[in-house]
């Protein structure tokens, strides 16, 4: 009896007979997973340069994911709604879990953009400020006394024997912490490399202090439930995997990707010497000192849990093995 070859037409013909239907499709075929990312605020502002690369370089796609862009009101809130179960993922400072879990919501950092901190002591050049000491009588914007800028900031005075009573530190909201250090009104800011260009392109001459020998504290993080992380492992790999190829593009090549970041977000339109401005920094002064990219470094978590608490912004210590977990960076 001659045998017979059994090719994939025959194969297919044959499923169909027998009610077995075709074969599974290949994995560029399958459908996409659909994910909700939420962000703590409008996702136009370089910080969140490596999300929106990855979406709009397809690095999400290629890893299976169809991620839908979501907005919070700040980084409490973005935690508590990932913790409650309304998205699965968000970003947030990544000391954000030393303030919710001991409130009850269930959240842990998957990975952060950044072995340095997130903050920077942006000053006038006109101001007299060299060192956090040279704060002393200073007027220095904030976003909010509600933000983790702030807390740093008090950090950074804090290095230096500074308290409250020695710094004037104004709560100006989020155009505001840039505008009074451009209209003189604030000799410098607690402020993100975003904030940087606009004081810049008022014609003010600005320094950058780098705070990370003084105070180091944490960059941008992504932020997970521990239901999701449990239930739904395979997917974080999958967006952390994404998320930092596009860190790494800004890392590699600030100027490329900030030329790519104006594609997927055409607010930059016009103002791309801005954005290259502020990859230069996140590359220079925010991204580095990771052993692996991505990795939570938990030692500099414990410490600045250990400050929150002595300055009373946290009633409780939290186990620090419940903030962080690096299971998903390779």
């Amino acid at each position: 009896m001659p045998v017979m070859k059994m090719t994939r037409r025959l194969v297919l013909a044959s499923a169909a007979l027998i009610g077995l239907g075709a074969l599974p499709a290949p994995a560029s075929a399958q459908q996409l997973e659909k994910v909700i990312y939420l962000f703590p605020a409008p996702p136009v502002l370089p910080a969140f340069g490596p999300i929106r690369l990855a979406q709009g370089k397809g690095y999400f796609k290629e890893a299976g994911l169809d991620v839908e862009f979501q907005v919070g009101r700040g980084g409490v809130d973005v935690a508590k709604q990932v913790g409650a179960g309304n998205a699965p993922l968000g970003g947030i400072v990544a000391d954000g879990p030393i303030m919710v879990r001991g409130n009850g919501v269930p959240v842990k950092i998957v990975a952060v953009f950044g072995g340095k901190g997130f903050m920077q002591l942006v000053v006038r050049e006109d101001s007299g400020i060299e060192k956090p000491a040279d704060l002393k009588g200073k007027t220095i914007s904030t976003m909010s006394y509600q933000d983790t800028t702030f807390y740093a900031l008090l950090g950074l005075m804090a290095s230096a024997g500074l308290t409250q009573n020695d710094v004037n530190v104004q709560q100006v909201g989020p155009v505001g912490v840039w505008q009074f250090v451009a209209e003189g009104k604030a000799q410098g800011m607690a402020g993100v490399p975003d904030w940087i260009p606009p004081v810049m392109a008022a014609g003010v001459k600005v320094k950058v202090i780098p705070t990370e020998e003084f105070f180091p504290h944490m960059a941008q993080g992504i932020a997970v439930s521990d239901q999701v992380i449990k239930e739904k492992p395979q997917m974080v790999q999958k967006f952390v995997t994404a998320a930092l190829r596009g860190m790494k593009d800004i890392m590699d090549n600030p100027d490329k990707a900030a030329d790519e970041f104006v594609q997927f977000v055409p607010e930059w339109k016009g103002k791309e010497a801005g954005v290259k401005f502020a990859f230069q920094m996140y590359a220079k002064s925010v991204y580095p000192g990771q052993a692996k990219l991505g990795e939570v470094n938990g030692d500099r978590l414990a410490k600045l849990q250990d400050f929150y608490l002595a300055k009373g912004f946290i009633q409780q210590k939290t186990p620090v093995n419940e903030l962080y977990t690096n299971e998903f960076i390779k």
